[in-house]
């Protein structure tokens, strides 16, 4: 069954989207120094824009902290055509490893949900290249989340959580269904702006969640090869294409069945 026949079968405006962007994008691991290199236009085109002065730990030239590298933090870029045009870091935080964007800032609030024994995914540092988002990708910003939605299945997250500038938080309500957990705080030591974190709770939003965003289905040994430790998947795999097809199509729909 082709493109044409799965958006006739009601997957929505937003599939429409993913075919219009002729050519599946693609997802890699990418070395934190790289993803970020040359995006001139960070400031106006990272969603979650809490970026103010240079927050501690932060090289301002490729936009890399400590939490890159930090043993739970998976960091992707979205390829299309061979080319980096989008990034996102996802982080998988437990009570015995609670490290975290949203934890910089938002500490004490995200401490009650691990400290009653909740799995959380925070993703950060959401940016797309400013010279590729334009009408022809719109829908660009919703593609770079679909690792963030595959975390929370891979995972069994209790949570997803977002933290950023009150502006933005429409974006994730839209998306995920979040809720705001602080409303607004100003002038965030570590960032040196304003900021709200909101939170998604992700195991009951997922069947309205895929029916909407019906791109951020995927199959079981997609999400392994993205997520997977090196004892299940002893091999870092440079290019990982996306099955949202072949999961809609009859494969898999497991985010519905979460």
């Amino acid at each position: 069954m082709g493109w044409g026949d799965a958006c006739q079968r009601g997957l929505g405006r937003f599939w429409q989207f993913f075919r219009e962007a002729h050519a599946a994008p693609r997802s890699r691991r990418v070395p934190a120094g790289r993803r970020r290199r040359g995006y001139g236009g960070h400031r106006t085109t990272e969603i979650q824009g809490l970026q103010g002065r240079e927050p501690h730990g932060v090289d301002r030239s490729t936009l890399v902290d400590a939490l890159d590298f930090d043993s739970r933090a998976y960091v992707f870029g979205i390829y299309l055509d061979e080319r980096l045009v989008s990034t996102v870091r996802v982080h998988h935080v437990t009570p015995d490893h609670r490290s975290s964007t949203s934890g910089l800032i938002f500490h004490e609030e995200i401490e009650v949900f691990l400290d009653a024994g909740m799995v959380l995914i925070d993703p950060g540092r959401l940016a797309v290249h400013p010279e590729v988002l334009g009408d022809d990708l719109k829908a660009l910003p919703y593609l770079t989340l679909r690792p963030v939605a595959m975390a929370c299945e891979y995972f069994a997250a209790d949570r997803c959580l977002t933290a950023c500038r009150p502006r933005h938080a429409a974006f994730y309500k839209r998306i995920f269904g979040s809720a705001t957990m602080v409303e607004r705080r100003e002038n965030l030591g570590v960032y040196n702006a304003d900021g709200t974190l909101l939170v998604a709770q992700v195991r009951g939003q997922r069947p309205s969640i895929l029916d909407r965003y019906p791109i951020f289905d995927s199959e079981p040994f997609e999400r392994r090869l993205m997520f997977a430790g090196r004892d299940e998947v002893p091999f870092a795999p440079l290019t990982i294409l996306p099955t949202a097809r072949f999961a809609q199509l009859g494969q898999g729909r497991s985010f519905l069945r979460a």
